[in-house]
Protein backbone atom coordinates (compact mmCIF):
# COMPACT_ATOMS: atom_id res chain seq x y z
CA UNK A 1 0.00 0.00 0.00
CA UNK A 2 1.62 3.34 -0.89
CA UNK A 3 0.69 6.49 0.94
CA UNK A 4 1.08 10.24 -0.24
CA UNK A 5 1.94 11.42 3.40
CA UNK A 6 5.25 12.34 4.65
CA UNK A 7 6.75 11.67 8.46
CA UNK A 8 9.71 14.16 9.60
CA UNK A 9 11.62 13.71 12.21
CA UNK A 10 14.20 16.08 13.61
CA UNK A 11 16.49 15.11 16.81
CA UNK A 12 18.03 18.51 18.34
CA UNK A 13 21.35 18.42 20.24
CA UNK A 14 19.58 18.24 23.83
CA UNK A 15 17.49 14.97 22.77
CA UNK A 16 14.63 16.78 22.08
CA UNK A 17 12.52 15.43 18.99
CA UNK A 18 10.11 17.38 17.19
CA UNK A 19 7.72 15.39 14.70
CA UNK A 20 5.39 16.30 12.03
CA UNK A 21 3.02 14.21 9.51
CA UNK A 22 0.34 14.40 7.41
CA UNK A 23 -2.61 13.37 8.62
CA UNK A 24 -6.06 14.96 10.53
CA UNK A 25 -3.71 15.64 13.89
CA UNK A 26 -0.64 16.94 11.63
CA UNK A 27 1.43 20.12 12.93
CA UNK A 28 1.50 22.63 10.41
CA UNK A 29 5.84 23.43 10.01
CA UNK A 30 7.13 26.37 8.20
CA UNK A 31 9.98 25.10 6.06
CA UNK A 32 11.75 28.29 6.44
CA UNK A 33 12.07 28.50 10.57
CA UNK A 34 13.14 24.50 9.84
CA UNK A 35 15.96 25.86 7.14
CA UNK A 36 17.20 28.66 9.86
CA UNK A 37 17.11 26.18 12.11
CA UNK A 38 19.64 23.57 10.44
CA UNK A 39 21.52 26.63 8.70
CA UNK A 40 22.44 28.09 13.04
CA UNK A 41 23.11 24.89 14.16
CA UNK A 42 25.41 23.54 10.92
CA UNK A 43 27.17 27.37 11.27
CA UNK A 44 27.75 26.62 14.83
CA UNK A 45 29.03 23.34 14.10
CA UNK A 46 31.34 24.28 11.67
CA UNK A 47 32.84 27.80 14.41
CA UNK A 48 33.63 24.79 16.60
CA UNK A 49 31.79 27.19 19.37
CA UNK A 50 31.26 25.76 22.59
CA UNK A 51 29.60 26.76 25.73
CA UNK A 52 30.88 28.02 29.47
CA UNK A 53 29.23 24.94 30.77
CA UNK A 54 31.74 22.94 28.19
CA UNK A 55 34.99 24.57 29.14
CA UNK A 56 34.18 24.21 32.64
CA UNK A 57 34.68 20.57 31.68
CA UNK A 58 38.29 20.65 31.28
CA UNK A 59 40.83 20.53 33.93
CA UNK A 60 43.28 22.61 32.61
CA UNK A 61 46.09 22.89 35.46
CA UNK A 62 49.46 24.05 36.02
CA UNK A 63 53.03 21.72 37.04
CA UNK A 64 56.47 21.59 37.01
CA UNK A 65 58.29 19.28 34.53
CA UNK A 66 60.81 17.48 37.00
CA UNK A 67 61.93 14.62 34.46
CA UNK A 68 62.77 15.25 30.64
CA UNK A 69 64.29 12.68 28.40
CA UNK A 70 64.39 11.85 24.46
CA UNK A 71 61.32 9.68 23.60
CA UNK A 72 63.27 6.92 21.35
CA UNK A 73 60.35 4.75 20.64
CA UNK A 74 57.75 7.78 19.55
CA UNK A 75 57.14 7.48 15.94
CA UNK A 76 58.05 11.75 16.04
CA UNK A 77 60.57 13.11 17.52
CA UNK A 78 59.65 14.21 21.37
CA UNK A 79 60.11 14.02 24.76
CA UNK A 80 58.96 11.56 28.00
CA UNK A 81 57.85 14.14 30.40
CA UNK A 82 57.24 13.95 34.22
CA UNK A 83 55.33 16.72 35.82
CA UNK A 84 54.67 17.20 39.62
CA UNK A 85 50.62 18.65 39.98
CA UNK A 86 51.09 18.72 43.83
CA UNK A 87 48.02 17.69 45.42
CA UNK A 88 46.90 16.03 42.20
CA UNK A 89 50.18 13.60 41.24
CA UNK A 90 52.92 13.12 39.42
CA UNK A 91 51.80 12.30 35.83
CA UNK A 92 53.94 11.52 32.83
CA UNK A 93 53.57 12.54 29.28
CA UNK A 94 54.88 12.63 26.11
CA UNK A 95 55.70 16.15 24.20
CA UNK A 96 57.00 16.74 20.58
CA UNK A 97 58.77 20.30 21.30
CA UNK A 98 62.40 18.77 20.64
CA UNK A 99 62.21 21.69 17.84
CA UNK A 100 62.72 24.66 20.81
CA UNK A 101 63.54 22.62 23.44
CA UNK A 102 66.20 20.83 25.06
CA UNK A 103 65.41 18.58 28.27
CA UNK A 104 67.76 20.11 30.86
CA UNK A 105 66.14 23.69 29.98
CA UNK A 106 62.75 22.47 30.67
CA UNK A 107 63.18 20.74 33.82
CA UNK A 108 61.90 22.86 36.19
CA UNK A 109 59.89 24.68 33.87
CA UNK A 110 55.96 25.41 34.87
CA UNK A 111 53.67 24.58 32.22
CA UNK A 112 50.16 24.03 31.65
CA UNK A 113 48.31 20.63 30.82
CA UNK A 114 44.79 19.23 30.73
CA UNK A 115 44.69 16.58 33.25
CA UNK A 116 41.50 15.09 32.87
CA UNK A 117 41.58 13.39 29.55
CA UNK A 118 41.73 9.62 29.85
CA UNK A 119 44.95 8.17 29.70
CA UNK A 120 46.47 7.42 26.03
CA UNK A 121 49.10 4.92 24.71
CA UNK A 122 52.31 6.41 22.95
CA UNK A 123 54.12 4.03 21.91
CA UNK A 124 55.48 2.42 25.46
CA UNK A 125 54.32 4.97 28.00
CA UNK A 126 50.32 5.42 29.36
CA UNK A 127 50.05 9.49 28.82
CA UNK A 128 47.97 11.20 31.69
CA UNK A 129 48.03 14.19 30.70
CA UNK A 130 48.15 17.07 27.31
CA UNK A 131 50.80 19.27 27.53
CA UNK A 132 49.50 22.58 26.18
CA UNK A 133 52.08 24.85 23.46
CA UNK A 134 51.27 27.57 20.55
CA UNK A 135 51.88 25.41 17.42
CA UNK A 136 53.55 26.81 14.55
CA UNK A 137 53.88 23.91 11.79
CA UNK A 138 56.28 21.53 13.88
CA UNK A 139 57.60 24.55 16.25
CA UNK A 140 55.61 24.18 19.63
CA UNK A 141 56.04 26.81 22.29
CA UNK A 142 55.21 25.78 25.89
CA UNK A 143 52.57 27.61 27.48
CA UNK A 144 53.63 28.49 31.16
CA UNK A 145 53.17 30.79 34.03
CA UNK A 146 54.04 34.26 33.79
CA UNK A 147 55.35 33.84 37.81
CA UNK A 148 55.95 31.00 39.97
CA UNK A 149 52.67 29.16 41.45
CA UNK A 150 51.76 26.59 43.42
CA UNK A 151 51.85 23.42 41.50
CA UNK A 152 48.50 22.29 41.19
CA UNK A 153 46.39 25.62 40.73
CA UNK A 154 43.60 25.43 37.78
CA UNK A 155 43.46 27.71 34.96
CA UNK A 156 40.25 29.23 34.38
Amino acid sequence: MQTSGFLLRIKFSAGRQFSASKSTSSQTVSSKAIELTLKKNKMENINGLITLNDFSKIEIRVGTIISAELFKEAKKPAYKILIDFGEFGIKKTSAQITKLYIPEEIIGKQVIAVTNFPTKQIANIQSECLVLGAVDKEEVTLLTTDKQVKNGLRIG
